[in-house]
């Protein structure tokens, strides 16, 4: 449903984005990862067809973006940085809005108004002024515009900033219902969030590849991968580090949090089974006479792969490549 190829987008020297090539599947919720300045937007930008590429192309639906734009973007919704609305408007009247320039007539307007604003749970602000309301609702009346028309192809840049936590589980729920049946990009820096909605992720670093694949398999590139964890009170770190410190080939890194602290335990050879290794340290953990919160088996921590794979230091005179767009 969409397919990327070669996409370049230059501004004079600087190169925002670099050769980037990608498909998403419909049925697929691609999480699109990066630190500012990676070309994140920019490249959404291009894919939607309302920034230029320099060089190669997006297909919407197998429609050329450069060379039918409108024809491709009938096809897709898009939710920008920002959200930009019309402030002197109302939700209700900015969507019917929305719907008409897209070919409604009134009576499917109004229906497709009803659909996207219980998606969005935007009943209690449908007629005040865009301008009065919050980050959040004015947030929620831009993802309501992007999946008014129910398009095939979502492309979303932090559709979740600005809300809170209540209203971002209702966000990701309306994704995962509409997920099955279309082909979604989101942007995001809220890594719990790939976990939760995300089929497939890319991380992009100064406009290139860096990564990709299921957030499960990113997160098993992380050294934390079959680490055992054990959380307990701060108070009893030093007993507990004692006490692990006799199991062989092994190591422990410990974190503390207040009044809670997480060891891991890694294991310093390839061949020291993981699952052996989690039986051990809760054997010796049960026997101890205080008390032990948690202890896991570490599937990976995807924060930890984007930390490593986005903190290489930048070349001298390099900038931002979504700040230049």
């Amino acid at each position: 449903m969409i397919e990327v190829e070669n996409l370049v987008k230059k501004f004079g020297d600087f190169t925002a984005v670099n050769n980037l090539s990608f498909v998403v599947e419909s049925g697929q919720v691609m999480g699109f990862l990066g630190p500012n300045g990676a070309g994140k937007s920019t490249t959404m930008k291009m894919i939607t067809g309302f920034l230029r590429p320099t060089a190669g192309t997006a297909r919407i639906a197998g429609i050329d973006i450069c060379e039918h734009p409108m024809a491709a973007q009938t096809r897709l919704g898009y939710l920008p940085e920002g959200a930009p609305a019309w402030p002197d408007m109302t939700p209700r009247q900015f969507l019917d809005f929305i719907t008409r320039i897209r070919g409604f007539d009134k009576a499917a307007a109004r229906q497709a108004i009803v659909r996207a604003v219980g998606m969005t749970e935007l009943h209690g602000v449908l007629d005040q002024p865009i301008d009065t309301l919050s980050k959040g609702y004015r947030r929620r009346v831009g993802l309501a515009q992007a999946i008014v028309h129910d398009p095939d192809i979502l492309v979303m840049d932090e559709p979740t900033d600005g809300l809170d936590p209540n209203q971002k589980f209702q966000v990701r729920q309306a994704i995962e219902e509409m997920a099955a049946h279309k082909a979604i990009i989101i942007s995001t820096h809220i890594l719990e969030e790939v976990d939760a909605i995300c089929s497939h992720a890319m991380i992009i670093d100064r406009g290139e590849i860096v990564a990709e694949g299921t957030p499960s398999a990113l997160a098993a590139r992380s050294r934390f991968f079959g680490a055992v964890s054990v959380t307990l009170d701060t108070a009893h770190l030093a007993d507990a580090e004692q006490a692990l410190a006799g199991l062989a080939n092994t190591r422990l890194e410990a974190l503390t949090r207040g009044v809670e602290t997480t060891i891991s335990v890694f294991a310093t050879t390839q061949q020291r089974d993981a699952a052996a290794l989690l039986a051990e340290v809760q054997e010796l953990m049960s026997g101890q006479s205080w008390t032990v919160r948690a202890v896991a088996l570490e599937t990976g921590r995807l924060d930890d792969v984007f930390g490593t794979l986005t903190r290489k230091p930048r070349p001298a005179g390099g900038g931002s490549a979504e700040a230049r767009s």
